[in-house]
């Protein structure tokens, strides 16, 4: 087991711009976070989306709230911190990275059943003989690797989007579904193998412009998707399977896609059982560029709100956490905690969807709140 590095919450780079949304009681609002200071930029914006459409990243433009960052992370903050979208579409991208593509292929041909992945992974790895990490997807050398998998009976249509010419792009929720730093999250009470998904997330602008980045947990249940992909929307979109946070750092000079391009995210899961698991994943060994999912998610499709993207996780987790042979699988209050160096620490604890504060602040409430705050601009 490796030691998961410990990153700061926030980024304390003094030059980095953070977009957020806290809520100081009256309802969400964006803000802008520069060298530990907090600006209400509701002012000139009343949604995150508002605020990346029009390209409001000056905090001077906004009003400096009397309270430092740090103090919204604080045991008895002076506001709630909030996923930092809205309005924008929750895309994600999946089997982007080889060893994900074969644990999902493990839970399709295992039928969902933890107890059978282990000899599936056994079986699988011999036919593909390590040789998928090295595939571009698309290539020649993917169209003769799919023929040899074919006569072997092991092709899957996990294989097909890891190393075929069309990349897995999915909606993982609806707009203003996703949790932020330190709330809940959920797997669906009726799962019993299921795991979290570390991941780089782009915010993408309404004109196609990758503008940030942030941190995600897109969480995953392996027995659900394992029994028929057909189950994606199930084992993917519930109430709080969605985190996002805790802030959006934007691209500028000192941080850039080239950075996302080279991202370790580190991941721990600490139980009240006292069990512990570490686990990192690196964007170096991602099958598909960022960008080319930037590409293939707008595709033939408009987002005038924008849109975030999940791009994928290398971490499959096949460390046993019980019973030898099954694997990991969620506890309930679990801590899971995502980092990376330049966007900070995602820290959520794990409840059942049923269980988890319901999602009541939709769309439309939203615009209504917006309304009676004298916040929606024409």
């Amino acid at each position: 087991m490796t030691s998961t590095p410990q990153h700061d919450i926030w980024p304390r780079d003094a030059a980095a711009t953070l977009i957020g949304r806290i809520d100081l009681g009256q309802g969400p609002t964006p803000v802008l976070v520069r060298d530990g200071g907090v600006y209400d930029m509701s002012a000139i914006a009343g949604t995150c989306a508002e605020l990346i459409e029009g390209r409001h990243f000056a905090p001077e433009a906004g009003t400096r709230l009397p309270f430092a960052v740090d103090a919204l992370f604080a045991p008895d903050p002076p506001a709630r911190l909030l996923s930092p979208i809205d309005l924008q579409c929750i895309k994600a991208a999946g089997v982007t990275f080889a060893v994900s593509a074969i644990e999902r292929v493990i839970e399709e041909q295992a039928r969902g059943d933890p107890d059978r992945a282990g000899t599936v992974r056994a079986r699988l790895e011999t036919a593909l003989g390590g040789s998928i990490r090295s595939v571009i997807p698309g290539s020649s050398q993917a169209d003769a690797l799919k023929a040899a998998l074919i006569a072997e009976g092991a092709w899957s249509q996990y294989l097909e989007v890891a190393i075929g010419p069309d990349a897995e792009i999915f909606t993982k929720g609806p707009a203003m579904s996703s949790v932020g730093w330190g709330a809940e999250i959920g797997v669906r009470d009726d799962s019993t193998w299921n795991n979290p998904e570390p991941e780089i997330v782009l915010a993408v602008a309404g004109d196609g412009t990758p503008v940030g980045a942030t941190l995600g947990n897109d969480v995953n249940l392996r027995d659900f998707e394992g029994r028929s992909a057909l189950l994606l929307g199930k084992a993917k979109d519930n109430n709080a399977a969605c985190a996002i946070g805790p802030f959006i750092r934007l691209f500028d000079a000192g941080y850039s896609m080239a950075d996302v391009d080279a991202a370790e995210v580190s991941l721990t899961v600490t139980g009240t059982d006292g069990y512990r698991l570490d686990g990192h994943s690196s964007m170096r060994e991602i099958s598909r560029p960022p960008a080319e999912l930037v590409r293939q998610a707008l595709s033939q499709h408009d987002y005038p709100d924008g849109f975030v993207l999940f791009l994928g996780t290398l971490f499959a987790p096949t460390q046993d956490r019980d019973t030898p042979g099954r694997g990991f699988t969620h506890k309930i209050g679990d801590e899971v905690r995502i980092g990376n160096a330049s966007l900070g620490t995602l820290v959520n604890r794990v409840t059942h969807c049923n269980a988890a504060p319901p999602w009541t602040m939709g769309t439309l409430a939203l615009m209504r709140n917006l309304a009676g705050r004298g916040m929606l601009r024409a």
